[in-house]
């Protein structure tokens, strides 16, 4: 055995020279959002580590890019290679990997664990990291909304916090949680004020569903890849900073107030899913969402479920407003219902908004869409086997444009019910009848999320 002496003079930092080891290796696994934002602040300069390769799912056809050398830094001159998901146990295999890193949302437990067996598996640790090792802290006062997931309501939570804070004089800063899907050199930190800006960015559906309705309250709207450099232009021009959050991920902002939206529809999800237990945790106010349309013994569910996680938290209850632009459109109408597309995808819900308001303003039927399908909106059916009576919206780059266009052509309907955020008829050509669905929160109990916000000294 060789033994190693080392004279009092010698600082720490050269022993640690001295017996220094290998790089780590390391693959983060994740789907175009979360995964960059840890790379980005954990991995980009720490020497220590290697990561040899991001893998992504969830989102159709953003695996098969590179993480571009603009972003991963002088490190990674050549950039950092993005694999599908399920070359996982090749990729740490043969490259040796030391280290596999979870870095998406709204995963079941289950999902969770067969991904870490696959990791540890094939030779890797497997690792998550946690608010304190991602999150950036901000000069601002920081209002973050999560939920526990993806399509609980956040949206509409975030909307109204943006409008109490509006209505007191205060000047937003929104920053969205990140959906770079398309050329990741062009979208390192983003500023989104105008429907030119989403043309210009060449935003994808998604995009537009979650930042339109921002735009049109007249807000500013921050997102990208590199979030040190977003949160600081978002800064430069606010009081306050609004985080709105994606899937059910945690902020990737250190929040003064942070609100988890939780969804009776899906009540017990907040104990069987990654991150939402984190969320609620973690959380100052818990709205209970869409009160109105779940069942009372749900309803209870939840809220015990919140009073036993975050015992200290504030409990809003709230609905979910509907309000239709043409309403007369739906009744006695065969109607094809097109929902906003990660709620009824990896949300795992069978339907959204727009099928709740067919059935309430009398749709003669609910027109099952599967049989005119075509393209990558076929595979979205094959993939998500819950879904049988509306279609999801997928929109991540023109062909998926095109075959969304083609499906809702080839549809035996009468009227379409378009129940996303965004208008989607500004990229789709849609020759059919169509009648809007918009949304809103209604909170039913006191406090209201205004009196806490003046509770809490933000306003």
């Amino acid at each position: 055995m060789t033994k190693l002496y080392v004279s009092r003079n010698v600082s720490l930092a050269r022993i640690k020279e001295s017996v220094s080891e290998p790089m780590k290796k390391v693959v983060i696994i994740g789907a175009a959002g979360r995964d960059f934002h840890n790379f980005n602040i954990i991995y980009r300069n720490d020497p220590e580590y290697q990561v040899v390769a991001f893998t992504a799912t969830q989102i159709p056809g953003i695996e098969g890019r590179t993480y571009p050398p603009i972003l991963s830094g002088s490190r990674y001159p050549k950039g950092i290679p993005i694999y599908a998901e399920r070359e996982l146990a090749r990729i740490i295999q043969e490259n040796n990997v030391d280290l596999a890193v979870l870095a998406y949302s709204d995963l079941s437990y289950n999902e969770l664990m067969h991904k870490a067996s696959i990791a540890l598996t094939a030779g890797a640790d497997f690792e998550l990291h946690g608010p304190r090792s991602t999150m950036i802290r901000s000069k601002l006062p920081v209002v973050s909304v999560g939920a526990v997931r993806t399509g609980a309501g956040k949206s509409t939570v975030s909307r109204r916090v943006c409008q109490i804070l509006k209505a007191k004089g205060k000047k937003l800063g929104v920053i969205r949680h990140p959906m770079p899907y398309g050329d990741l050199t062009d979208e390192v930190a983003q500023r989104f004020s105008s429907y030119e800006d989403l043309d210009r960015y060449n935003c994808s559906i998604e995009e537009r569903e979650e930042y339109e309705p921002h735009i049109d309250a007249g807000f500013t709207v921050y997102a990208g890849v590199d979030y040190q450099k977003i949160l600081a232009m978002a800064e430069k021009e606010s009081d306050i900073i609004v985080w709105d959050g994606g899937n059910n991920d945690i902020p990737f902002i250190q929040p003064n107030l942070h609100i988890a939206v939780m969804d009776p529809l899906r009540a017990g999800d907040e104990l069987t899913h990654y991150p939402s237990e984190v969320n609620i945790r973690m959380a100052n106010v818990i709205v209970i969402n869409k009160v109105d349309t779940a069942e009372p013994r749900n309803v209870d569910l939840v809220e015990s479920d919140a009073k036993q996680l975050a015992p200290s938290a504030m409990v809003v209850k709230a609905a979910s407003e509907i309000k239709l632009d043409h309403p007369d459109m739906i009744k006695g109408k065969r109607v094809l219902v097109v929902e906003d597309g990660p709620t009824v995808t990896h949300g795992d819900m069978p339907y959204g908004v727009g099928y709740v308001a067919a059935k309430r303003f009398g749709a003669k039927e609910i027109v099952d869409p599967r049989p005119y399908a075509v393209g990558i909106v076929k595979e979205i059916f094959r993939k998500y086997t819950h879904l049988t009576q509306v279609l999801p919206t997928v929109g991540y780059g023109n062909q998926q444009i095109r075959d969304m266009e083609e499906t809702i052509r080839k549809a035996d309907c009468d009227t379409v019910v378009l129940a996303t955020p965004a208008d989607i008829r500004r990229i789709l050509k849609i020759s059919k009848p169509t009648v809007r669905v918009s949304y809103y929160l209604k909170e039913l109990t006191k406090p209201d999320i205004e009196g806490i916000l003046i509770s809490r000294k933000i306003i």
